[in-house]
């Protein structure tokens, strides 16, 4: 007879899961069971992907959900486990990755008697879900699972099943059936009344600017049609970087704390500001004016900038709708001016950190992250690790439209980089994926080295091996604070990956760097690049402050703060070469 765990499984199966990442344990152990009974993917059913820590799993989950836009799942035991997986489902939940987290909870008898690992799940996943449920009796299965799914795939997020250990091994209350969930999302097309107000705000402008996020990801082609159309430079966000950058001619770069190029003085020199499906979270960064969003989400709209009013919609919908009724314009004085800007300004910081960067011991980063973006695959996935691998990742892994750069870029946690590539690597074995690991990151989660191992999954570490948590280690600079608490010994990861049964190589040298990376990157199966790096190369934002600068002349008086920039100063030459010389 069917359990209520089978119930979920047949869920699941039905909307097209094909793995749950997890670690196996007590209360949750009759699904696991149930999993294992439908034979694995290879027989229509679902395989079991043993993390070290379900953190990771998670992890994994909003990976593979964020590559393939489908629904992908992650679970936890009661007490412990549940809280492990917690972290990962705030970020996949803040990613907009539809991921489906089971939360197996204590004997249902038991709650609320401060039973052996008893916490209270709805409460702890509550605010990093669009839905959370507990299924207390057979009868609420298999409905409750479906309109989980349905959640965590209509509105783009994560979902939480709670689930008790002895209900879901009790025998199902009704027939599954068969249920197919949601198709593809719509394109929301905005009123009449706001694209007529929309394409009257552009045409009063005289220069218009674009800031491009993540929400452009179908919109590349439209977006370069609106910049065309009116002379606007496109800046971007980091989570927008590879959909919009890739062979755009008004590319002026990124802003940010990580930014780089004329984004920053593009957005505060413009009479009109467009932020095209972008959450862009950090408002100091932004001119507080002359603004107008587009964005499918309306609780988004005005949270980080004053507006001048917003437009719900899709981008790409409404940039189709707008653009016929734009007036025709010649002036492209805005636009020429600053992509001028953006090459000088790239060309500027790539000096200052190029010279005999080659031969430069310890190795910059900057050098490293720059060979790995030529030797990586034209298709290949990018996880990226908070701090300073995002910084490399912007500025030197070049986006071009089939390539992909996935990190923890909204809720920004610590060792993502690995499990993120776990994800990525087994929703998609043949495909290049890549894990930019920071050691600090990579020391929390390592255990998922061994995960790698256990599943073949052929995922290509490379660790920036500075001693050092670096990205806290220039806010600490930044506020004129001496360094304190970011260092740490010396550690062989090669040698630590190699003991793991993972082939590795380590890296002391800038000449061996390029072989190094090919070496890797050739290997059939997981392997591990240790690379040491300088621990002083640190990043320097496009736009300081007063009091930043004073931070900096305070305690960096020896850091190098390199704003290297890497093939994004050759597609900014190449973008000045069809504009007049001034």
């Amino acid at each position: 007879m069917a359990t209520v765990a089978d119930q979920l499984i047949d869920v699941l199966v039905q909307s097209g899961v094909r793995r749950i990442y997890g670690v196996v344990g007590d209360s949750l152990n009759p699904v696991v069971d149930a999993v294992r009974r439908t034979g694995g993917s290879a027989r229509g059913g679902i395989d079991w992907v043993h993390v070290r820590n379900e953190e990771a799993g998670a992890f994994a989950a909003a990976a593979e959900a964020q590559l393939t836009g489908r629904l992908a799942v992650c679970a936890g035991s009661c007490g412990p486990g549940n809280l492990h997986l917690l972290q990962g489902v705030y970020d996949a939940h803040r990613s907009g990755a539809p991921v489906l987290a089971i939360a197996s909870h204590i004997p249902s008898t038991q709650i609320g008697t401060g039973f052996f690992q008893e916490t209270h799940p709805q409460h702890l996943f509550a605010e990093c879900s669009h839905y959370c449920e507990m299924v207390s009796s057979p009868e609420q299965m298999p409905r409750v699972a479906r309109i989980a799914v349905q959640n965590a795939v209509g509105r783009r997020g994560a979902a939480v099943l709670v689930l008790p250990g002895d209900v879901s091994h009790e025998p199902a209350a009704h027939a599954t059936g068969e249920s197919a969930s949601l198709g593809s999302p719509p394109a929301v097309v905005p009123a009449e009344a706001d694209i007529a107000r929309l394409a009257d705000r552009i045409d009063r402008a005289e220069k218009v600017m674009i800031m491009a996020g993540a929400g452009c990801r179908d919109a590349h082609d439209d977006v370069l049609a609106l910049a065309a159309a009116i002379g606007a430079p496109v800046g971007h966000s980091l989570r927008g970087k590879e959909f919009v950058q890739y062979d755009n001619p008004f590319d002026v770069g990124m802003s940010g704390l990580l930014g780089y190029g004329a984004c920053y003085e593009a957005m505060h020199e413009a009479d009109l500001v467009l932020l095209l499906g972008t959450d862009f979270p950090y408002d100091n960064f932004l001119p507080q004016r002359n603004t107008v969003q587009v964005d499918i989400d309306p609780a988004r709209m005005g949270r980080r900038s004053v507006l001048e009013f917003g437009v719900q919609g899709d981008v790409g919908a409404t940039i189709r709708a707008v653009l016929p009724r734009l007036r025709e314009r010649e002036d492209r004085s805005f636009l020429h001016a600053m992509l001028r800007k953006h090459e000088r300004g790239l060309q500027r910081v790539v000096d200052a950190y190029t010279t005999e960067v080659s031969r430069h011991v310890p190795l910059h980063p900057e050098y490293v992250a720059d060979v790995l973006d030529e030797e990586a695959a034209e298709d290949a996935v990018f996880t990226v690790d908070t701090g300073m691998c995002n910084v490399w990742a912007a500025r030197y892994i070049t986006p071009n439209g089939r390539r992909r750069i996935l990190g923890s870029f909204v809720h920004g946690s610590m060792a993502n980089a690995l499990p993120h590539a776990i994800g990525a690597q087994a929703a998609d074995p043949g495909r290049q994926v890549v894990a930019m690991c920071g050691d600090g990151g990579l020391a929390m989660l390592m255990g998922e080295l061994l995960t790698l191992k256990t599943h073949a999954l052929p995922v290509k570490a490379v660790v920036f091996n500075n001693s050092s948590l670096g990205m806290v280690k220039l806010e600490m600079l930044v506020d004129g604070l001496p360094e304190f608490g970011t260092d740490h010994d010396q550690v062989d990861f090669a040698g630590i990956a190699r003991a793991a049964g993972l082939y590795s190589r380590r890296v002391e040298k800038p000449g061996e760097v390029r072989e190094g990376v090919r070496e890797i990157l050739a290997h059939d199966g997981p392997a591990v690049l240790d690379v040491v790096t300088d621990p002083n190369a640190l990043s320097i934002p496009p736009n300081i402050t007063a009091a930043q600068v004073k931070g900096f002349a305070l305690a960096a008086s020896k850091t190098v703060l390199s704003g290297g920039v890497g093939k994004m100063l050759e597609l900014a030459k190449s973008n000045l070469r069809n504009i007049p010389r001034p």
